[in-house]
């Protein structure tokens, strides 16, 4: 069994503005290094803190541990807020080389050595432990949903090293944390939607067993979320790429997957306001798709030669709006792909990251949009896995994407191409999102959305 861990729950002011001064050159090294940095070939300018919480003292012989939210400043952009781990140590041990940050030389933590908290165990054992008795630590809120199990102490964490925007630890095989590494202010979906799904009883989520919130200047964060753990599960995308590499057909996982999509969407219809997208809504969503695609063209050269087909699929959305075409809009994944789900053991399937998309503005995440843009979204992550290997399989793809709405079909009654011109704008807004991301950091994959971009230029062809 763990030890007993003991919380301090100093918050600053105190150590806090030092602190940060004598971590700033460290950080300044560091943090861009991170997967889940945001701001990426724009040098940081400096920081300011939000707020600093001391949760474990810094002792000799013990790691200390801080909770950090910093705003990091670059130019031109405002700077964004992290939430940052930081421990202490005197010198770190060999296991927990990779999570250096490096040697502090002055200010209150002078002579130690600073490092990502997460990777060790003890100062992981907190955030479970202030979960578990429902801590309130200076402006930091450890809540649990009111009839969510106890959660037993002695859950040995370990921290997951394949997250992209975020970081998650497991406890035990039993529970998972997800904390938030970019911050922002609000309600944040990855806490809103499985907790309004809970209380729908919606099997295909996992449902929130407590989670972390904070209030500092007035302003509320949400900083982590627990969640039961999905014991031997595999990750969506490993798995089609398993299959895919041994020449197994995938189409009953499609299926399956189009089931579980539609099942979360009529959940999320029941328990979340919903709204008819009338001629006005679509005209700002053409628009936005729009700019969205011209500046994309600026861009990246090899998209131009197809921009005029691409706005085509846009203005084919437009006059069905004119002629008075309306469409529901609700409450969606925002961000859904065959990574952001699971299939157990038992050959279920389960949503997870209900973040939306982290470089969007929180208030358009949380907005009501139409379920066809979630099923663009798995039908270009079905393409981008035929397109993983060599040769391509577009064959296979196409028997993925037709399951994948067949089974959908199964739940609502509708089939999504059956919509074709709206299904038809939101797969390009996506595939030119697409062609965006991997010209700026991934350029050997950008056929894989060019070899999208033409075909949805040209439908007919």
């Amino acid at each position: 069994m763990a030890e007993t861990v003991t919380i301090s729950g100093r918050t600053s002011p105190g150590p806090g503005p030092g602190l940060l001064a004598s971590l700033d050159p460290l950080l300044r090294e560091w943090l861009p290094r991170q997967r889940w940095f945001a701001g990426k070939g724009r040098p940081v300018t400096g920081f300011s803190l939000v707020a600093a919480t001391e949760l474990l003292p810094v002792d000799g012989t013990k790691p200390g541990l801080y909770h950090l939210l910093v705003r990091a400043h670059q130019s031109p952009a405002p700077g964004d807020c992290y939430q940052l781990l930081i421990g202490v140590r005197e010198a770190l041990p060999p296991r927990l080389a990779p999570a250096l940050i490096g040697h502090v030389e002055e200010g209150p933590l002078a002579g130690h050595t600073v490092y990502e908290a997460l990777y060790d165990p003890r100062p992981a054992e907190v955030l479970l432990e202030a979960l578990r008795t429902r801590a309130r630590i200076g402006g930091l809120r450890f809540e649990r949903a009111p009839d969510s199990p106890e959660i037993g102490p002695g859950l040995t964490p370990r921290l997951m090293t394949a997250e992209q925007s975020n970081s998650s630890v497991v406890y035990g095989d039993t529970y998972i944390l997800k904390l938030l590494r970019r911050i922002v202010p609000g309600t944040n979906p990855d806490l809103e939607l499985p907790l309004a799904l809970a209380l729908e009883g919606c099997p295909r989520v996992p449902a929130p067993t407590a989670w972390l919130r904070a209030e500092f200047a007035d302003e509320p964060y949400v900083l982590g979320v627990l969640q039961p753990f999905v014991q031997g599960a595999a990750d969506g995308w490993e798995l089609a790429l398993s299959e895919l590499s041994k020449g197994e057909d995938f189409g009953t996982e499609a299926r399956s997957l189009g089931r579980a999509t539609a099942e979360v969407h009529v959940a999320l219809a029941r328990a979340l306001p919903t709204m008819t997208l009338g001629h006005a809504q679509l005209e700002q969503l053409v628009n936005g798709m729009t700019e969205r695609l011209d500046a994309a063209a600026q861009a990246v050269p090899a998209l131009r030669p197809y921009a005029p087909g691409l706005h085509s699929a846009f203005s084919a959305l437009a006059d069905l709006a004119a002629e008075g075409h309306t469409w529901t809009a609700q409450r969606i994944h925002g961000d859904l792909h065959l990574g952001q789900c699971l299939h157990s053991p038992s050959g279920e399937w389960s949503l997870i990251d209900f973040e939306g998309e982290p470089s969007r503005p929180l208030a358009e995440r949380r907005m009501p949009q139409p379920p066809v843009r979630d099923i663009a979204g798995m039908l270009r992550s079905f393409d981008y896995a035929a397109h993983s290997t060599t040769p391509a399989a577009p064959d296979w793809a196409d028997m993925c994407r037709a399951a994948y709405c067949s089974g959908y079909a199964e739940v609502t009654g509708v089939d999504p191409r059956t919509d074709p011109v709206l299904l038809r704008a939101y797969e390009t807004d996506k595939a030119i999102y697409e062609v965006l991301y991997e010209a700026r950091h991934r350029p050997d994959w950008l056929p894989v959305p060019l070899s999208a971009i033409r075909r949805l230029a040209n439908p007919t062809t």
